[in-house]
């Protein structure tokens, strides 16, 4: 009898693909070449360059051009090869790249800020060049005339921007720790809302337009995620980091959140599961467990002759509670803790192991990332970082669903073969009547009004 052969389970491990070397300074963005085995990087010593794989297995630059300025940022649009470039003195350059990519075209310039352009992103829909400078400007131009269409000036430099297309909302993290919220029209915006939850600043955004979900990244170690379009002012913290997060990328299809600090950690993070918000830490005078009194309560440590104990915070339930009723530590994942934590006795007995059990993935990069670059078609991820070099490495279990079924590249063949909406209970994507087809195939769009109202996270990351 013949036994059966079962398939090979996806490891999830990241497999190094290539190095990338050759700058001579830090490469502060890089993205992956759709269709073809390349990468267009641009550097703080004035480069840019297009690295293309040549027979011999190694990328070698088939485009080397000087600007006259450091390049801070730059945004590539793979439909029309257009090729934007935020310099250190507040220009922004465009290029048209040929098919080969062994040329690239002048456009024009825009004279976008004061100082150095920190994030760019064109829009192609709307022929629009979204911008932020150290000068705490956001800009935006239009493409076909350069005409400068509109500005808002933020409360602090803007270290994240990401814009949602069908409403027109933009995103813009500063380094105050701020997200600020931006109805943009033809030549004018409107202040929506802001929101605070970082104790340090916001240094990357990502935008997820089919769950209208908004994740930032701060310098406190800490990712949210913002939940828009529920419009219940949710708000999800993620630790995960020993560092500062640095960047953020974002794989649809199979909800996975991808992070990178600057220890070069990189963690995924599956935003599959129903996750909780941290409970708000309450204040009490005194332990809300033993009732010892805490030791700014002079009066009740006189009554009882004791002498007041230093104030925690369970991490599960929110209580104030002395170092005896919190002595045990565990991670709690379905409310971003993926580290252990404290929490009070009570608590840690009633978490399950269940509820222990991970739900984000930890790797090494093995340099200090400053940037990283999803490709979902052929599942690689490509980081930038402060040793000069760019890395290519497969991420092939990003496309894969963590309760198994299709992958993505099979997922979009049926769809684009069929070109309907899969509705077999196996699978690992939840089709909705108004959610869109992750493969590109259909895209009902999702009306959402964004509310007027203040967001504010209930718990710190502070010691307690």
């Amino acid at each position: 009898m013949a036994a059966e052969i079962q398939p090979k389970p996806l490891t999830r491990k990241p497999i190094l693909l290539q190095r990338v070397e050759g700058s001579q300074d830090v490469v502060n963005m890089a993205v992956i070449v759709p269709k073809e085995e390349g990468v267009i990087s641009v550097s703080e010593d004035r480069t840019v360059r297009v690295w293309l794989k040549r027979d011999s297995g190694q990328y070698w630059p088939s485009i080397y051009h000087v600007m006259p300025s450091p390049c801070s940022c730059m945004s590539f649009n793979p439909e029309t090869r257009r090729l934007s470039i935020g310099l250190d003195n507040g220009t922004i350059s465009e290029f048209i790249l040929s098919e080969d990519y062994n040329k690239m075209t002048p456009v024009k310039n825009y004279q976008a800020h004061q100082s150095r352009v920190t994030m760019i992103q064109f829009v192609l829909e709307l022929e629009w060049v979204l911008s932020t400078g150290q000068d705490k400007q956001f800009a935006w131009h239009c493409s076909e005339s350069g005409q400068r269409l509109g500005g808002y000036r933020t409360s602090a430099v803007a270290s994240g921007l990401q814009f949602d297309v069908e409403t027109r909302h933009v995103f813009i993290g500063d380094q105050s720790g701020q997200v600020t919220i931006l109805k943009l029209e033809q030549e004018n915006c409107t202040l929506v809302t802001t929101f605070r939850g970082h104790t340090g600043g916001v240094t990357a955004l990502c935008w997820d337009p089919v769950q209208r979900v908004l994740f930032s990244g701060s310098s406190d170690h800490s990712v949210i995620m913002w939940d828009i379009g529920g419009r219940k002012g949710t708000a999800i913290e993620l630790q995960g980091h020993n560092d500062k997060v640095q960047a953020l990328s974002y794989a649809q299809h199979t909800r996975q959140l991808i992070s990178c600090g600057g220890d070069g950690g990189i963690v995924v993070w599956n935003m599959d599961v129903e996750r909780q918000e941290t409970p708000e830490w309450l204040d009490s005078d005194s332990c809300q467990k033993c009732d010892q009194p805490f030791f700014w309560n002079f009066k009740q440590m006189w009554d009882s002759k004791k002498i007041g104990l230093r104030q925690h915070h369970c991490r599960k339930c929110g209580k104030a509670v002395c170092g005896k009723c919190s002595s045990k530590r565990s991670p709690i994942p379905l409310m971003g803790f993926e580290f252990e934590v404290r929490v009070c006795d009570s608590c840690h007995e009633a978490i399950t192991d269940e509820e222990r059990a991970p739900t984000a993935t930890f790797h090494d990069s093995k340099h200090n990332i400053v940037h990283v670059h999803f490709d979902a078609t052929r599942g690689w991820l490509l980081t930038s970082g402060t040793d000069k070099v760019i890395k290519v490495i497969s991420v092939q279990f990003l496309n894969q669903h963590s309760s198994g079924g299709h992958s993505y590249l099979q997922e979009r063949e049926i769809c684009e073969e069929k070109l309907v909406i899969p509705s077999h209970p196996s699978s690992p994507y939840d089709f909705g009547e108004e959610t869109s087809v992750r493969a590109g195939v259909l895209n009902v769009a999702l009306c959402v009004t964004l509310p007027p109202f203040s967001w504010a996270l209930c718990a710190t990351t502070q010691p307690g």
